[in-house]
């Protein structure tokens, strides 16, 4: 299994890095990683079958005198379920997924400030094969650093070689996403951008 080990650097926020290691395989995608800022730092963990669906991301957030931890997970019926807690004082929602309902139909999970939860996607739609017009997609949104999982309607689309559409439904936000032919982020406006592999 042939790991490949990237790292971004914040733009919204210059104190942040991400560091991830990942391994793609016939079975699919696994991956873990951090992030550390000035203010808080994750450690997580992240399965997904071979058709790029999520099963499984674990989430470990830390702060000065907080702590949250998630596990969320897709069941092969599609439901989705998430266990969480939290220790100290932060002034944050309440961490995990309040109501499977919100997320029915989710085959993804996007993992806040983090550019590689986009890759799901991107594979499954085959964004980097084909002309593939504005797609809508449901997706379980995990805020960070308060792991709360919320519904996130997302919409994607292929924007020519190496470079994906990607837009809230809600008009909110979009971009145009640089990417590799791993289908792993190289740019993300306005939040991360790649740094040279380690």
């Amino acid at each position: 299994m042939r790991v490949k080990r990237y790292v971004w650097r914040g733009v919204d926020d210059l104190s942040r890095v991400d560091r991830v290691s990942v391994a793609i395989t016939g079975r699919g995608m696994y991956a873990f990683g951090t992030a550390t800022s000035d203010t808080f730092a994750t450690a997580w963990r992240l399965g997904v079958d071979p058709g790029w669906v999520t099963r499984r991301l674990e989430v470990a957030s830390r702060g000065v005198d907080w702590s949250r931890n998630l596990v969320l997970e897709r069941g092969t019926d599609g439901v989705w379920t998430g266990d969480a807690d939290a220790t100290g004082v932060a002034d944050f929602p309440p961490p995990g997924l309040a109501d499977p309902c919100l997320v029915e139909g989710a085959q993804d999970c996007d993992l806040g400030l983090c550019p590689l939860t986009n890759t799901m996607p991107i594979r499954r739609l085959g964004l980097l094969e084909r002309h593939v017009p504005e797609t809508p997609l449901t997706i379980a949104w995990v805020d960070v650093p308060s792991l709360r999982v919320i519904r996130s309607d997302q919409v994607y689309a292929s924007a020519g070689p190496g470079r994906v559409r990607f837009r809230t439904a809600d008009g909110g936000f979009q971009a145009v996403l640089d990417v590799d032919r791993d289908g792993i982020v190289l740019n993300y406006p306005e939040l991360a951008i790649r740094q040279e592999p380690t």
